[in-house]
């Protein structure tokens, strides 16, 4: 290889290894540019990684298996970009021996080990380097080795936090709305006890997470494939619930303003929309969605049923059509990507709870699990 081909390959692999570590870990916005490291890393791992998920059995061991991506993804992405800094400055080394005064050469072979050396700097061994910018290449690795391995370890604790709050949502809305839970649920409870006021404050609480989560997933898209350590529990599922019951009242509920339930409705899709864009998932529509006209009817005796006034006629019908329709292709899109199960609006054969304190307690005394 010549000189200045390694000088070359060197300096784009350098470059495009500290761009894409940049933009990933330190840039607090989504990239809009397609032409990333990271976007093809993840396309072809998950692709590999979610068909051998497939063939299992839907439970415990497909979850399992799907789970551990997530985190192994981060280490292996750690592990392409000190790789590609390594191979870019031993290129540069290799290449910059052509100023050499004493003629001796080392092989391609030897520059990759010592720049290997250089950027964890164990200093295993005495830098054969023979010119200035040799020696002063080396303490350049270094430092980047070492300021690129001090930043990995700091950037895994955020990836975490951001997780855990996330998570932490889905379990207080497991335990108000039963496991696994639908959208019929959660109204029915809330109508039942009567309590709309306390309605608008859970929306709110969920306004407030979404908003959050634009921000983390819009800036770290691969939290989107971290799984909740609990298997009947996934985030794409709790945020069609509350889309779901924000499109049931805005639609169909009446004397309950719709102020929050739009709101929340709003920062909710944007949420989705964004974490579709960074991964890149086409939205998939279908003809009926997840509500096909027999649930419809059903979801709306179990609403009356529960106590809300209803506002009936086909208006309804036709305002919660044209709503779903701007969530529910990109729910079907993400969930056909990344294996998550969508909710179903309610569940079959589902009823009023008539007696409030009963019905709590068995739940209590089920078993978690």
């Amino acid at each position: 290889m010549s000189y200045r081909l390694a000088a070359l390959v060197g300096i784009i692999l350098i470059m495009a290894s500290l761009q894409d570590a940049f933009e990933v870990v330190l840039l607090p916005r989504r990239v809009e540019r397609n032409f990333r490291f990271v976007h093809y890393f993840y396309r072809a791992t998950w692709a590999v990684w979610s068909r051998m998920g497939a063939i299992l059995r839907v439970g415990t061991a497909r979850e399992s298996f799907l789970g551990i991506y997530g985190p192994l993804s981060m280490v292996l992405l750690f592990a392409c970009w000190g790789v590609g800094l390594i191979t870019g400055f031993g290129f540069l080394q290799y290449a910059l021996q052509v100023g050499a005064s004493s003629g001796v050469t080392a092989t391609l072979a030897h520059q990759m080990y010592m720049s290997g050396d250089a950027f964890f700097t164990l200093g295993a061994e005495v830098p054969t380097a023979q010119t200035l910018g040799s020696h002063l290449l080396i303490f350049v690795e270094a430092g980047i080795g070492f300021g690129f391995i001090g930043l990995m370890v700091g950037y895994l604790p955020v990836l975490y936090h951001h997780f855990s709050q996330r998570d932490l949502q889905l379990i207080q809305l497991d335990a108000r709305a039963g496991s696994p839970p639908t959208a019929g649920t959660v109204l029915s409870r809330y109508g039942t006890e009567g309590n709309l006021h306390e309605l608008n404050e859970w929306l709110r609480e969920w306004e407030a997470w979404a908003a959050e989560l634009i921000e983390s997933h819009s800036s770290y898209p691969m939290l989107g494939f971290y799984r909740s350590q609990h298997e009947k529990q996934s985030w794409l599922a709790s945020l069609a619930i509350i889309l779901d019951c924000c499109t049931i009242i805005v639609a169909g509920v009446d004397k309950m303003s719709p102020l929050q339930a739009g709101g929340t409705f709003a920062a909710a899709r944007r949420m989705l929309i964004e974490i579709g864009r960074s991964l890149n998932v086409k939205p998939i529509p279908q003809p009926d969605g997840r509500l096909p006209k027999e649930k419809f009817e059903q979801l709306a005796a179990l609403l009356v049923a529960s106590g809300f006034e209803w506002k009936s006629g086909a208006e309804v019908e036709e305002t919660m059509r044209l709503l779903r329709g701007t969530y529910e292709p990109m729910l079907q899109g993400l969930s056909s990507y990344l294996l998550l199960p969508l909710p179903a609006w309610l569940r079959d054969g589902e009823g009023v709870e008539l007696d409030g304190r009963g019905s709590l307690a068995k739940r209590l005394m089920q078993r978690v699990d």
